[in-house]
């Protein structure tokens, strides 16, 4: 396992730094920085490629008899974004529809669903199942939208990573054990480069697939293990989720689409008014959500103590949001 780790991390690396060179020379998935996006934060042309050493390090799964069951769903998540990056763009239909078999495929051929929801509720095994689809879909997308500023995404996913490993570990899983070391080497290789210079970026291939592979491990850990609490997973999970789903509500009270990119997520308030830093807004929410982490994993069993995280957290942030929001005024 140590080893799968090792090799994964050099993998992802040693393509990643091959990204860089061959995508620079040929001007292939570049995000050129005189572009005017609402995310833009970057001052030179940068290729948006990550996804690919990611990708191909992450084939090291085959290796295991779980893993060799993901692969599958992970192309299809992989697929689903890196288009974007080489700037030939999927309608926005095709795009979920292919996100929603890469869930609907790892949802038949790992069994990761979730029908018990702490506190004595249960949902029937297709309501689950249904559930679970939308949950992977939503968390693929809500990584994305993290995905602003040098290493904040990736660090955001390494930290679920590692309470990931603990209680797979805990439980004595060496199968999830290993996905898990395996993508966390993956992952470490790309954010040496992302973090905190942005010699490359995660791409939507890369956030789709990482966002992917975590919703999939934790539906998987809450389904199998009776002691694993799902609103274990949703602490875990709640600065993305939270930003998503805020992000809806607020765009859509002032009318714009929840489709469309502004600049007014979190991340960006705390770029803008606080850290004034690219790398450093990343530093700031990863110390954040840390202690959230910490003792979500601490007590991953305690559905109520879960409940209790994220409500701190949605109540934390709701009041640095408005905050922020009023420096903009």
């Amino acid at each position: 396992m140590k080893s799968l780790f090792i090799y994964a991390f050099i993998l992802s690396l040693t393509m990643s730094i091959l990204v860089i060179f061959l995508t620079s020379k040929y001007n292939l998935f570049i995000d050129h920085s005189d572009v005017s996006k609402p995310q833009n934060f970057h001052e030179t042309a940068t290729p948006r490629a990550g996804g690919i050493g990611l990708f191909l390090a992450s084939m090291l799964l085959l290796l295991s008899s779980f893993g060799l069951k993901f692969v599958i769903p992970i192309l299809f998540a992989f697929v689903s974004g890196i288009f974007e990056d080489f700037h030939n763009s999927l309608s926005p239909k095709l795009r979920l529809f292919l996100q929603f078999i890469a869930a609907a495929t790892a949802i038949w051929l790992t069994d990761a669903v979730v029908t018990y929801l702490g506190l004595g509720i249960t949902m029937p095994y297709w309501v689950g199942a249904i559930f679970s689809i939308f949950a992977i879909v939503g968390m693929m997308n809500a990584i994305n939208i993290i995905d602003g500023f040098n290493g904040l995404a990736s660090g955001v996913i390494l930290l679920i990573l590692f309470s990931f490993l603990t209680v797979s570990y805990t439980h004595g899983n060496t199968e999830i054990f290993t996905v898990t070391s395996i993508i966390i080497g993956a992952t470490l290789g790309f954010f040496l480069l992302n973090f905190p210079k942005g010699k490359i970026f995660l791409g939507d291939g890369g956030a789709y697939m990482l966002g992917f592979i975590v919703a999939v491990i934790g539906i998987f850990l809450a389904g199998k293990y009776a002691n694993v609490s799902p609103w274990y997973i949703l602490a875990i999970f709640i600065y993305p989720v939270w930003e998503v789903l805020f992000s809806i509500v607020r765009k859509l009270s002032i009318g714009l689409s929840p489709m469309q990119p502004d600049n007014q997520h979190i991340h960006m308030l705390i770029h803008k008014h606080i850290t004034k830093s690219n790398p450093l807004t990343s530093v700031l929410i990863w110390v954040c959500i840390l202690p959230n982490m910490l003792l979500s994993t601490l007590y991953s069993h305690s559905s109520i103590i879960n409940i209790l995280i994220t409500l701190y957290f949605i109540v934390a942030y709701l009041g640095i949001y408005r905050f922020l929001s009023q420096k903009n005024t």
